[in-house]
């Protein structure tokens, strides 16, 4: 697992998990403006940070992703979404971003309000520690899950090495369309907003929406790709001659963590 040129990453523990050997939060972070796309939970029920990200997701562009586990912020009201933005407010402050630019995740236990002492002070600790070679993020969105789930590939787009790199969490309430599970792709490559949504709405229809565990639907799937274009091809859409290659990249890379 190693990042695409362009971004940064970290983890940490905040104390939202009572192990502090666990981490509980993740921060993704793009140096430059990236293209963005985004599928979530088709549940009636959709937690707070879903029901954020599905307002940004229409702007098609984005620099962040800051995520926690432990506690899912669903079936929490409008506190609830009041929290998921403070949430990006809080990242926006720390990282100098602009805070519409910032998509947030989190899982865990439902009905229990975040715990917004420990987000704000995990939010602190993973400004000042996100980096190109950091390999903490991984765990940072960790539930049930008993491994870290991560995956890696490269292409050739325009002749330039294009990378695809992701980070996973998934291990029960799966089935229908993903379930308690996030993903977030990130990638070097040069892709118009339009484009990268059609392909990950393929790369989820052949992988994570084909998972089934135990047949619940949660209320946090979701799945997001950031292509900030440090690559330097052509914008790839479907005109593009190697657009079936990084369509079948994304698609390799997201059955293989399914």
């Amino acid at each position: 697992y190693i990042l695409p040129p362009g971004f940064r990453s970290a983890g940490v523990h905040a104390g939202i998990k009572s192990d502090p050997a666990r981490h509980d939060m993740t921060l993704v972070v793009s140096d430059s403006p990236a293209a963005a796309a985004g599928v979530f939970t088709r549940n009636r029920v959709k937690a707070a940070p879903v029901k954020l990200d599905m307002e940004r997701i229409s702007s098609g562009a984005g620099r962040a992703i800051i995520a926690n586990s432990g506690n899912a912020n669903a079936c929490t009201g409008e506190p609830g979404l009041l929290d998921a933005r403070r949430m990006a407010a809080l990242t926006a402050q720390a990282t100098g971003l602009d805070e519409a630019d910032i998509y947030v995740f989190s899982t865990g236990s439902i009905v229990v309000p975040l715990p917004m002492a420990a987000i704000a002070r995990g939010i602190g600790m993973l400004a000042g520690t996100f980096s190109t070679n950091d390999l903490h993020a991984p765990g940072g969105i960790l539930t049930s899950d008993t491994v870290e789930k991560t995956a890696t590939t490269t292409v050739l787009i325009d002749g330039q090495s294009v990378r695809l790199s992701a980070l996973a969490k998934g291990a029960g309430m799966i089935e229908p369309n993903m379930a308690t599970m996030l993903c977030f792709v990130m990638t070097d490559a040069a892709v118009e907003s339009p484009a990268l949504q059609a392909a990950l709405n393929t790369a989820t229809g052949s992988s994570f929406n084909r998972i089934s565990i135990d047949g619940d639907m949660s209320t946090n799937d979701s799945v997001i790709v950031l292509a900030n274009g440090r690559a330097g091809n052509t914008a790839l859409n479907p005109a593009h001659p190697d657009w079936p290659v990084f369509l079948e990249a994304l698609k390799a890379l997201s059955l293989h963590l399914a």
